[in-house]
């Protein structure tokens, strides 16, 4: 995780990692621009991988690119959700 942040062009800052008994891992990545994470189930051979940035210099599908490569993942999906000062921001009041 600590290499994909690092193909994006991100800086890493700490890292936290729990390995599960027999098989899995969850773990955090937390970089300068936000950070990435995943979630593994081995016995499925799945996994579930957030790539969370900000800013323009760094590309999150590079990491992504990393880690299908070293997963060897066969399949992976992906989707880019856009965040952002542009969007409006709904405030509630407590009454």
């Amino acid at each position: 995780m600590c290499k994909a942040a690092l193909e994006a062009g991100a800086e890493v800052r700490e890292v936290a990692f729990h390995k599960f008994s027999p098989q899995g891992v969850s773990g955090v990545v937390i970089i300068s621009e936000s950070h990435l994470s995943i979630h593994t189930w081995p016995e499925l051979g799945y996994a579930a991988v957030d790539v969370f940035t900000c800013g323009t210099t760094v590309d999150p599908w590079d990491a992504c690119k990393y880690l299908q490569e070293i997963l060897e993942a066969e399949t992976i999906k992906g989707m880019e959700i856009t965040r952002g000062t542009d969007i409006p921001i709904k405030r509630q009041t407590a009454v």
